[in-house]
């Protein structure tokens, strides 16, 4: 083949990507589908034919949520629902503030009209129900905290953007740190030298295994340490330690309601 021939071979190719990705509406920030395999057959006279396999590119990724209602208890009592107008038999009211002194909160996860779907920090973990929208005051937070327990990690998030990122300490094999969705119910400031360090930051989760400790009832909660020698290992009794820096600035960025996931 001559060489004319073989850069009018060229051009002809470069023309049909261009012209495929103009039809397919393409623009320069996006990215075409590739090609997992591709042959191109030519003839003297007759015209050029394209064929192969395209990967299909992945499907873009929801956008996290840019804020969080949060529900607080606007008298001294909060009804439980397990639907609209039906009460929650196991625990009809919560006592607000509760017994530790702390304000009752919810994350509210739909809005029905005068109803609000919340989740509740109560045994069972993860344990959902629905509020009379007259019996709380609403509000917004703006972050969401993640808790990773096999990589010792805790994120703060806005969005996509990482405000915090802390090696942690994590539940023992025999008190693991409950998985589950939850949200922060209380933040408590300490003085930094017992075991709890700085400060607590209490979550609406619950052990598993120890239905009471330390004369509470098994929740669990984010909290400072005496002993950074053992954060990065599996060491608690299902709470997650920080060094006292890092729970002093997540007590900043995670008010009453922020999100908690902590998955595996």
């Amino acid at each position: 083949m001559g060489s004319w021939v073989r850069r009018a071979l060229v051009v002809v190719a470069a023309l049909g990507v261009v012209g495929t990705a103009a039809a397919f509406g393409l623009s320069d920030a996006e990215a075409p589908p590739v090609p997992r395999a591709a042959t191109v057959t030519t003839g003297v006279s007759g015209a050029s034919t394209l064929t192969g396999s395209w990967q299909a590119p992945a499907p873009p990724k929801p956008a996290e949520p840019a804020s969080f209602v949060v529900a607080h208890a606007a008298g001294p009592t909060v009804s439980l629902f397990a639907e609209p107008d039906v009460p929650y038999e196991p625990k009809p009211r919560l006592d607000h503030p509760t017994h530790e002194g702390l304000p009752v909160v919810f994350l509210v996860l739909e809005e029905r009209g005068d109803w609000l779907q919340v989740r509740v920090s109560s045994r069972p973990n993860d344990l959902v129900a629905w509020v009379r929208r007259a019996e709380v005051t609403l509000d917004t937070v703006p972050n969401r905290v993640l808790v990773e327990v096999g990589a010792r990690r805790v994120t703060v998030l806005r969005g996509d953007q990482v405000l915090l990122q802390e090696t942690a300490a994590v539940g023992s094999d025999r008190t693991p740190t409950p998985l589950g969705q939850f949200f922060v119910d209380g933040i408590v400031p300490l003085s930094g030298t017992g075991p709890y360090g700085a400060g607590q930051v209490s979550v609406s989760g619950f052990s598993d295994v120890l239905q009471s400790f330390g004369g509470g009832v098994g929740q669990i909660a984010l909290h400072g340490t005496n002993r950074p020698d053992l954060l990065g290992q599996n060491v608690s009794n299902g709470c997650v330690r920080l060094s006292n820096d890092a729970i002093t600035r997540l007590a900043d960025l995670a008010p009453l309601g922020t999100p908690v996931d902590v998955v595996a």
